[in-house]
């Protein structure tokens, strides 16, 4: 049997020959970086694809978070989720703010609005939700306890792009929301980010932020940071958008495979999709229940490496675990009983354009067996 290495994702790379000769017309230009041509191409094309107002890169995914909060003047406390990747809370750390966890919906994976109200205190000035998995959150509820209390919300959309509901873009929602273009994103500029606002006076403050605050040669506005993406990555990033629908359907087509064998397994439960909602198809979660299955989640993941089957236990541990967030009455496992139980229990599958047949039965009969 064919043992190869499966990962559990693969970079959406360009083709290297139309990405030459696009590095060939950087080289003669000599502009590598500073807003230069194919930046403000990428920025354009972006907004017009993702169908939002103004779109601002970032050379990572953390950065915009960390924007985000700045130009929104966020202080106190930021109600979040633990069921994340720990940088959305160390942004809120960073910016002198206190993270106060909140627990999910274990049927969605994201923040519960019904647990947001009872966390606001006089000290709360915003919430950060995660549309985990690309799913998206209950925008309109949160957006409805936000402006009931006077609160910003940021939304932490990492995994959600191109994600739509009812034809709407999702990274509309809220006050801002950022993007990852991470290697191991749907979409990817390598390393990359975005931050996504609604009108052009945001997002001339912003750019100014990303860019040490400067708003002209003498003049800085703000105690900005550098945080710019060089045209060597946007021009990567150009390449990558004419491709990423043939891959993000791609993708589809494995989670359908997934879907169809895996549903009748006892004890293995996963997402479907949502009504109304255009998905990106960016992670297949699967849910061990160990009574039922008859091994734990650590026990199928450990076997499946031994096959050479990579999955990723994403997101374990929760972000309230680990030793810097531990100490806040808010990480006290009572507090977060759904979150615990979905990390104890995930698994994600690989999941990725690349995939083949083979590939993919290889990973159906591993759960099965």
């Amino acid at each position: 049997m064919d043992n190869k290495m499966i990962t559990v994702t693969s970079p959406l790379l360009p083709n290297l020959n139309e990405f030459n000769e696009i590095l060939k017309q950087i080289w003669g230009s000599k502009w590598i970086t500073n807003n230069g041509s194919f930046h403000k191409q990428l920025e354009k094309e972006l907004a017009d694809y993702l169908g939002v107002p103004y779109v601002s890169l970032f050379t990572n995914g953390t950065l915009p978070l960390l924007i985000a909060l700045q130009a929104l003047r966020i202080t106190g406390e930021v109600i979040t989720t633990p069921y994340s990747f720990v940088a959305t809370t160390h942004c809120i750390w960073w910016n002198g703010c206190k993270p106060v966890f909140v627990d999910i919906d274990p049927a969605t994976g994201n923040l519960d609005p019904d647990r947001i109200e009872a966390a606001i205190t006089p000290r709360t000035t915003a919430i950060m939700p995660v549309h985990v998995y690309g799913k998206p959150c209950e925008t309109q509820r949160i957006q409805e306890i936000a402006d009931q209390y006077g609160l910003k919300v940021i939304y932490d959309a990492a995994h959600a792009f191109g994600v739509e509901v009812n034809g709407k873009s999702i990274l509309n929602a809220g006050d801002m929301s950022t993007l990852s273009f991470h290697a191991t994103k749907v979409y990817n500029t390598i390393e990359g980010g975005a931050l996504i606002m609604q009108d052009e006076r945001t997002k001339k403050r912003i750019d100014y932020l990303k860019n040490f605050g400067f708003a002209n040669e003498v003049t800085v506005v703000g105690a900005g940071i550098n945080s710019k993406m060089d045209e060597v990555r946007a021009a990567y990033g150009l390449l990558n958008l004419r491709q990423v629908d043939k891959a993000i359907e791609a993708r589809h087509q494995v989670a359908m495979r997934y879907r169809e064998a895996l549903r009748n397994v006892p004890g293995i439960t996963f997402f479907d999709d949502m009504t109304g909602v255009k998905h990106n198809y960016s992670y297949f979660p699967i849910f061990v229940d160990a009574k039922l299955y008859g091994m734990t989640r650590n026990e199928l993941y450990f076997k499946m490496r031994e096959v050479n089957i990579l999955g990723r236990r994403y997101f374990y541990p929760l972000i309230s675990e680990f030793s810097v967030y531990k100490g806040l009455p808010s990480s006290v496992k009572e507090n977060l009983p759904n979150a615990h139980k979905v990390a104890d229990r995930v698994i994600c599958l690989p999941m990725h354009h690349e995939m083949s047949e083979i590939d993919i039965d290889r990973v159906i009969e591993i759960i099965k067996r």
